[in-house]
């Protein structure tokens, strides 16, 4: 029985990782699984309503709070998220104050009821492998990028071409179902590291993350089948098929408190913006919003805004959260954006119903889990 596992997700505390991992928590426990979300303090102050609110309803979710070290590392008082760190040279000393919440996590694991049966955690928690094989459950890694990315990735790690690629040369993406090309300078950091002592320091967290990755049980994505079918075949081949696509999770919440509550307060009355919004023509609204993580200078914000202004269209641009900029015009090429994008959004609307493809994903994910909890494996 389903009610006998128990999944511990430990995510990364940012906004753009632990959002999509609470409702990932909401997902599995509706499957009658017990599912227990390692928390700092401030953190379930900012997220504990929607939690709260899924307990409340009867679902076995439970919140485990670790304290979150941060002067002991040389972060100030209260910052228990990347996107409250003064500067992103401090990005080390987070992850280094997060990976003192193995030993007490260690410590507590066999008191937790049920015992756990896997850890689901983000990618970028590579102690939490060590955690998982201590105690001989799967460690299962999730990740919020596609699966476009995940295979581009790994297929860039496997052949290196860009290596011997000076910035702007251009290469065409190895081993992709699409002829997709782009210069190097496009490619992520990962393989963009820089030179300066910061940048290499940065470049060795990425790779140990990359290393401790290929050894994980499987993967659960934010994305869904019918998205890039052809990208999640492939991925699924590089993994052993060990890739389970059961998003978009946003979808999954159906109260409009927990849509409302799914990221920090906002600062502007939401009645006036709807107003405001209902008073424009249909598809006439540019939206801006750069991620919880962008952090503009005065004057590169300052040219955005003059931008947009001169673009004539009305707009809402957001300082803090959110997605990236996608500004669709008015000719036929926009229009069949628009029309991908009414049928995906209709799609993603149908994955999470009972016999949708990210339902039934979740599902063998699940069973998966609990045949090698029955048969008392161990994971090597």
């Amino acid at each position: 029985m389903a009610s006998n596992l128990h999944f511990l997700i430990i995510p990364l505390m940012c906004p753009g990782h632990l959002i999509p991992m609470v409702d990932m928590a909401k997902l599995i426990a509706q499957h009658s699984v017990t599912v227990t979300v390692i928390i700092t303090p401030g953190n379930a102050k900012r997220y504990g309503a929607v939690l709260h609110r899924a307990i409340a309803s009867g679902l076995p979710v439970k919140l485990l709070q670790l304290q979150f070290p941060a002067s002991d590392h040389g972060l100030p008082d209260g910052c228990e998220s990347v996107d409250d760190l003064p500067t992103f040279n401090l990005t080390k000393n987070f992850f280094d104050a997060l990976a003192t919440f193995q030993k007490p996590l260690e410590h507590v694991f066999n008191n937790l009821e049920p015992i756990p049966s896997c850890i689901i955690s983000d990618k970028h928690l590579t102690w939490t492998a060590e955690v998982a094989n201590k105690f001989r459950i799967p460690w299962v890694i999730f990740d919020g990028m596609s699966c476009f990315t995940q295979l581009a990735t790994h297929n860039l790690c496997v052949s290196k071409i860009h290596e011997k690629l000076s910035d702007f040369d251009t290469l065409m993406l190895p081993g992709l179902p699409d002829n997709i090309s782009m210069t190097k300078a496009q490619l992520p950091g990962l393989f963009n590291p820089g030179s300066s002592a910061k940048a290499k320091e940065m470049l060795s967290i990425r790779e140990r993350i990359r290393e401790a990755e290929l050894g994980a049980y499987g993967t659960l994505i934010n994305s869904f089948d019918e998205l890039e079918t052809r990208y999640i075949d492939q991925f699924r081949k590089v993994k052993q098929g060990r890739v389970w696509c059961i998003g978009p999770f946003s979808n999954s919440n159906k109260n409009d408190l927990d849509k409302a509550q799914r990221g920090s307060k906002d600062s502007i009355n939401n009645h006036e913006c709807m107003k405001w919004l209902d008073s424009q023509r249909n598809r006439s609204v540019i939206y801006v919003c750069l991620g919880s993580l962008t952090r503009l200078t005065p004057l590169q914000f300052i040219e955005l805004a003059l931008g947009l202004e001169d673009s004539q269209f009305a707009f809402i641009l957001v300082v803090k959260g959110g997605s990236r900029t996608m500004v669709m015009d008015e000719g036929r090429e926009g229009e069949e954006r628009r029309e991908k994008a009414t049928y995906f959004k209709q799609m993603a609307a149908k994955t999470l119903e009972e016999e949708g493809s990210s339902q039934l994903n979740l599902k063998l994910f699940i069973e998966e889990i609990r045949q090698h909890t029955h048969k008392g494996q161990v994971v090597g």
